[in-house]
């Protein structure tokens, strides 16, 4: 396939992509630092730490439903830092919907401290940052928009090969000038040019010098957007264990067992796992009653978590009768999964500390610009074949 092409491809991949990755790249730029400005925007949901024993999921699970009759909990997360729960609600069966999705909890007094629709449009300050979120990972827009997204990372993806291609120097060049002398340019911002000249140059060596992070974040997003076409091309690639959520459902009349249970047992198959597979335990993460999908997921943050916060190391089992169904470790134990993890706690700003949170909030305006500048070069190319056409259409014939 010739050059030009590879530059329409490039310049219609390009034009497709612009809007939805400008709006992942701002709204990224922000979740850089979700804590510290959900913290700063809620300080009510952020009580300060103090001495005392923290109530467990089981105990916080209970709480919630008795804060809030007929509605069944889901979920109990409490990854953070601060000793808040993050307790997840439905409605139970028979009973009407829930105005709110999320309600947190005091860890250590059990108190209601805040409830809210989570990622719904903010009428609060609660809201914003949860918003924020699901405008990133949805466009706001359930699974239709998780669906767009994957597709703009998979095309994302691709178009990252296809850009760093269109920046080396072009075949068949008669110079004596050696490759990397003709390619140099490429890497190089020309401030004192035009303002196109400038747009051009930022679009192509912001493209280049921060290629491997543009790949690590196109294809993380189709990880988390577009799964099932992410874990099986790992798979052909590497060993790959697929994870639980994505498996077919395996209901089951029998009674979910309760959270108590639930709990104790996720304990004991953690425990054995970490006997078996040579890693320690460091704290709970969550506890989840999988419902769809007939389980329960009992998560921590093990030696096996590299990231700097929260925790990927879980079990799942059986909601009714405790059997273990999959064992997840975030590295250690299949090389597409180490894999997987490495770029996923990148994409969310969950290692190196400070520095790389900064780094990712300024790449996440970079993602905008080069989009933002890949229209501007479009329009202006467009432009002056525009003007060129209407110039030859205006020229008059000439006389016989």
């Amino acid at each position: 396939m010739s050059r030009a092409f590879f530059v329409w491809l490039h310049r219609w991949t390009g034009l497709a992509m612009a809007g939805f990755l400008i709006v992942v790249g701002l709204t990224g730029s922000l979740l850089a630092f979700y804590g510290e400005l959900n913290h700063l925007l809620t300080p009510e949901l952020y009580p300060a730490a103090r001495d005392g024993a923290a109530l467990d999921a089981a105990a916080l699970a209970r709480r919630a439903e008795t804060i809030v009759p007929g509605a069944q909990t889901t979920n109990v997360y409490f990854g953070y830092d601060a000793p808040v729960a993050e307790i997840a609600m439905e409605a139970a069966a028979g009973t009407p919907a829930l105005n709110f999705s999320t309600l947190y909890l005091d860890r250590y007094s059990g108190e209601e401290l805040g409830r809210m629709f989570w990622g719904a449009v903010p009428t609060g300050r609660a809201g914003i940052m949860p918003f924020v979120y699901q405008l990133h990972m949805t466009l706001v827009a359930g699974e239709i928009g998780s669906w767009i997204l994957g597709l703009t990372a998979l095309a994302w993806t691709l178009d990252c090969f296809v850009g760093f291609y269109l920046t080396l120097p072009a075949g068949g060049e008669r110079s004596r000038k050696g490759f990397f002398t003709r390619w140099k340019p490429a890497w190089l911002v020309k401030f004192s040019g035009s303002f196109y000249r400038v747009n051009f140059d930022l679009h192509r060596a912001a493209g280049l010098w921060l290629w491997a992070m543009l790949l690590v974040y196109a294809w993380s997003s189709v990880y988390m957007n577009l799964n099932g076409f992410y874990s099986r091309a790992m798979s052909l690639l590497f060993d790959y264990q697929k994870p639980y959520y994505w498996v077919e459902a395996q209901t089951s009349d029998a009674a979910p067992m309760s959270w108590e249970k639930a709990q104790e047992t996720g304990r004991a198959l953690m425990a054995e796992q970490a006997r078996q597979n040579g890693f320690g335990v460091d704290r709970e993460v969550s506890l989840y009653a999988v419902r769809d999908k007939g389980a329960w997921e009992y998560r921590v943050r093990s030696s096996r978590d590299i990231g700097d916060k929260y925790g990927q190391t879980s079990v799942w089992f059986d909601i009714a009768t405790g059997e273990l169904r999959q064992a997840s470790f975030p590295t250690g134990a299949h090389a597409g999964n180490t894999i997987t993890t490495w770029i996923y706690e990148l994409h969310k700003a969950n290692l190196f500390g400070l520095p790389y949170k900064i780094f990712v909030s300024g790449f996440g305006l970079v993602i905008a610009m080069l989009s933002v500048t890949g229209v501007y070069i479009w329009w202006k190319k467009r432009s002056a074949r525009l003007s060129h056409v209407r110039r030859r259409v205006a020229r008059p014939a000439p006389a016989e």
